[in-house]
């Protein structure tokens, strides 16, 4: 099995404890890892990403999943920093780390229910997702603000969706287009794709 294989296993195994547990009831999951799971988007990305859409006591919430997390698995890092909840986590199973990251901040979004799977996997979970109009959204201020080619990779995958481009003022637009012109041979053999 490889290492993609294992890794969405992974995934796949904690985003269904947090389920039973009922933690993610405040969370909807976005990024790159919830396409992938939830669209089959061909793009490896390591990291379960959330955002609260409820407001909670991020120390309460923290201590609460902690206490779920460390009954399967080793918790590498757990820990409140400014704009995020982050835990680091390691399975008996799997090496490798699997990171989680909350963003504190209530934000009004558009999401929807879907199921995360995987096809190395017999588990599905059934989560709260951004829709994909909002992760459009969410991927061009990614691409404006950390110029990543992940973002780029993304926006193309959402396109061919049939997602539409949302309008864009014109200072925007120039940045957006300036990221993209920048974009260099070396930046795309750094995306890690499964085909």
């Amino acid at each position: 099995m490889s290492f993609f294989e294992k890794h969405e296993i992974f995934e796949i195994e904690v985003l269904e404890t947090i389920k039973n547990s009922k933690l993610l009831e405040p969370l909807v999951f976005g990024g790159g890892t919830m396409l992938r799971l939830c669209f089959e988007l061909k793009r490896y990305s390591a990291d379960l990403d959330f955002w609260f859409i409820k407001k909670v006591a991020a120390d309460t919430y923290l201590e609460k999943l902690k206490r779920v997390l460390d009954q399967k698995y080793e918790l590498t890092d757990a820990q409140i920093k400014h704009y995020t909840l982050l835990l680091e986590l390691r399975s008996a199973d799997y090496s490798k780390r699997l990171k989680i990251e909350i963003r504190k901040e209530v934000k009004e979004c558009d999401f929807q229910e879907r199921i995360a799977f995987s096809k190395f996997s017999n588990k599905q979970v059934i989560l709260k997702i951004h829709t994909l109009e909002q992760t459009m959204k969410n991927k061009i201020d990614a691409l404006l603000g950390r110029g990543e080619i992940r973002d780029g990779f993304d926006i193309e995958f959402l396109l061919r969706k049939g997602i539409a481009f949302p309008e864009l003022k014109e200072e925007r637009k120039k940045k957006l287009q300036k990221r993209l012109d920048g974009f260099e041979e070396k930046d795309f053999k750094g995306l890690s794709c499964k085909f």
